[in-house]
């Protein structure tokens, strides 16, 4: 048995075990029974849809004294609100900006954020008694940029289905909205290597606890809102300037676009309390089923209904390609990606999986897996979270780790990754 403050000795003489997530789950499942001594830290993460995601901005917008008060702010056309500072006659003007707001059906504050990290210039046009002001600008220019989580990461996630006969717009589907009579669901949530998975009753991930947020390093600011025992989820903060555009985004739903954030952190293996936490598996993971019309969880799944085997990817044979005069895969995929370039080198893929449904070739392949509900079989037909980038974070948090970048007692970093 240690506690915290052994295991960052380690850490900072380098000498911890560390493993992510994955990896750890792969010496449960051959039955190596891992002790306290076989183990110190496991790392974790989790990327998807994120909708209680915010970004808190001070903008500069004019020059001193040549406006009195801004009374509204857009950022490539996405209005934001004012305040609470309008910081009046300085030229300057705090304001909030929502994951979840758009500037139409294709463009949200997911996409966004993620422009403003990957330093590509934004249109910023501020109104006022004195009249419109114009700028274009990038991240490095706004004198105060974070990312404010005020519910993400869910240790579990729900599963919808449509038991409905039409068609349902949600924001819980892809571009087409969610078949009716169960043909089809959409899922969520990175089940094993998820952080409150890992650390259910948030011993560890808990106020003042370090965490990567999009790839920077941040703070948990405890539960969010919506957090129960049952359903436990995070609130926490980052600074935009250090996040990495391929770990944010945004992703289009029926409903408009929303926004995709990614979290992931390192847990302390002290006791066995700590150790039976961080074995469990997908197999054991809750995944609850709901109607998509009341959001009311009807069955109990698990997680390995969905991510078993080697379903992480989508792979594609562009040499089968119809090559159709307008690619159906790439009009509706949820991240404005080219499937028909091959997924593999699509950056903006996130294995969402709706490419294998949509395709009239065939040419992309993944199982989805299904869920049941009510006895019935129903095929997922779009991911709204990646785990393959979720593990892509596990390992970024064990090379931090290892390096001895990472202190686990006081949430502080000993240098920025």
């Amino acid at each position: 048995m240690s506690d915290i403050k052994d295991i960052d000795k380690k850490i900072k003489e380098k000498s911890a075990k560390v493993f992510t997530a994955s990896e750890f789950k792969q010496i449960v499942r051959k039955g190596g029974r891992p002790t306290l001594d076989d183990v110190d830290v496991v790392t974790c993460g989790t990327f998807g849809v994120m909708s209680g995601t915010m970004a808190v901005f001070t903008i500069p917008v004019a020059g001193l004294t040549e406006i009195s008060k801004t009374d509204t702010i857009k950022i490539n056309g996405i209005e934001g609100s004012v305040g609470p500072c309008p910081n009046e006659s300085l030229g300057v003007v705090d304001c909030i900006i929502n994951g979840t707001a758009h500037r139409d059906h294709d463009y949200g504050g997911g996409h966004l954020f993620k422009d403003l990290v990957a330093r590509v210039p934004v249109s910023v046009e501020a109104t006022s008694k004195e009249g419109v002001f114009k700028k274009t600008l990038t991240l490095d220019d706004f004198a105060f940029a974070r990312i404010i989580i005020t519910r993400g990461g869910f240790k579990n996630y729900t599963a919808f289905a449509n038991p409905s006969e039409s068609t349902y717009t949600t924001i819980f589907s892809d571009t087409q909205g969610l078949a009716g009579n169960l043909k089809e669901a959409s899922v969520s949530g990175c089940g094993e290597i998820n952080p409150l998975e890992n650390d259910h009753s948030s011993r560890f991930i808990r106020n003042g606890a370090t965490i990567l947020i999009n790839g920077a390093p941040g703070t948990v600011m405890g539960p969010g809102t919506r957090s129960s025992e049952a359903k436990p989820n995070l609130s926490a903060f980052a600074d935009m300037k250090g996040m990495d555009p391929h770990m944010m985004g945004g992703f289009r739903t029926s409903r408009g676009p929303e926004c995709l954030t990614s979290l992931a952190t390192a847990i302390p293996v002290v006791d066995q309390e700590a150790l039976d936490a961080v074995s469990i598996l997908d197999e054991d993971a809750v995944l609850p089923i709901a109607d998509v019309h009341d959001r009311k969880p009807l069955f109990k799944g698990r997680y390995s209904q969905i991510w078993k085997g080697n379903n992480l990817d989508v792979v594609s044979d562009l040499d089968s390609c119809l090559h159709c005069g307008t690619c159906v895969a790439d009009e509706l995929c949820p991240l404005g990606a080219s499937p028909s370039s091959g997924t593999e080198g699509n950056v903006l893929c996130m294995n969402c999986g709706l490419c294998v449904s949509t395709c009239v070739g065939g040419i992309f392949e993944c199982d989805l897996g299904s869920i049941d509900y009510g006895g019935q079989s129903v095929p997922v037909k779009v991911r709204q979270s990646d785990r393959r980038r979720g593990e892509e974070l596990c390992a970024r948090v064990k090379r931090l780790v290892e390096e001895g970048k990472w202190n686990l007692g006081n949430g502080q970093w000993e240098s920025t990754p």
